[in-house]
């Protein structure tokens, strides 16, 4: 008995839905640490962002498609879960980092959002659009590896994978193989090529865990001390789905320890009082 493409493709859309479900609900362990301390300290609200403006064009691929019931499904829950975190940003980030997020709100999820749109109904027409919206897509799937090449790099310059967790990169790897076959089987290739990239990274991210996690086990008590500094890193898939989790800012921990020595130094060079 012959399996028919669409049900393969009903097959590995259900399988990539559920493990993209499972990532997209990733970050909130982060968020409740931002909900318990009423602040977002060092995180940063672009990753959500970005993750908000890839379901959304996504979602409107797969509406104009037609035959993309399941890419619809795990994008609209991506919509409303992105929309949850950005609100609760919102809420508890600073005045400037509001003001921020507000901007790139306006300027990315709303302007470039309203100009793609614009363009795909009114410039072109029939099925060049749904070719011309599956390119964009495309494009900004491909653009988002920028983050998760950011982390190979921190673990082959540190050679520690803390900041690279195993089960995040495997995950990874399995929603790009079923995102792949979902493609593939649907033949779509708009939807199938992003992910080829995004199994051969996850193959790169789980081999360096293999390679440095030795590594990982060896920690210094001096470094322990030192108050760390953060940014954020989204590692994403290339349909939205997306973790954010915090590495260490090697500048901004740079100036701290700098600092720190300038301090003792200055302390040394004082002079002792002695009662004579």
């Amino acid at each position: 008995m012959v399996i028919s493409h669409n049900t393969l493709a009903f097959i590995f859309g259900m399988l990539g839905n559920a493990i993209s479900f499972l990532v997209f609900l990733a970050p909130i362990s982060t968020f409740y640490r931002i909900y318990k301390k009423k602040s977002t300290e060092n995180f940063q609200s672009l990753p959500y962002l970005v993750a908000l403006f890839s379901c959304m064009l996504w979602l409107y691929y797969a509406l104009l498609k037609k035959d993309a019931v399941l890419l619809i499904t795990i994008n609209s829950f991506g919509c409303v879960i992105e929309i949850i975190y950005i609100i609760m940003y919102i809420i508890y980030a600073t005045k400037d980092a509001r003001k921020l997020t507000i901007k790139l709100i306006l300027a990315m999820n709303v302007g470039s959002s309203a100009l793609i749109l614009s363009v795909t109904e009114f410039a072109v027409h029939g099925p060049l659009r749904v070719q011309v919206l599956g390119w964009i897509c495309v494009s900004v799937s491909v653009s988002v590896f920028a983050a998760p090449l950011s982390i190979v790099a921190q673990v082959v310059r540190t050679k520690s994978v803390e900041f690279m967790p195993f089960n995040l990169s495997f995950s990874l790897t399995l929603s790009a193989i079923m995102w792949f076959g979902y493609g593939l089987f649907l033949k779509d290739i708009c939807i199938a090529l992003p992910n080829v990239l995004g199994f051969v990274l996850g193959l790169l991210q789980m081999l360096l865990y293999i390679i440095y996690r030795k590594r990982n086990n060896k920690t210094n008590t001096k470094e322990m001390t030192q108050p760390e500094a953060l940014k954020n890193i989204v590692v994403a898939n290339p349909l939205a789905t997306g973790e954010v989790f915090p590495v260490p800012d090697d500048e901004l921990a740079k100036n701290t320890q700098q600092d720190t020595e300038d301090k003792n130094k200055n302390k040394n060079m004082e002079p002792d009082h002695c009662l004579v």
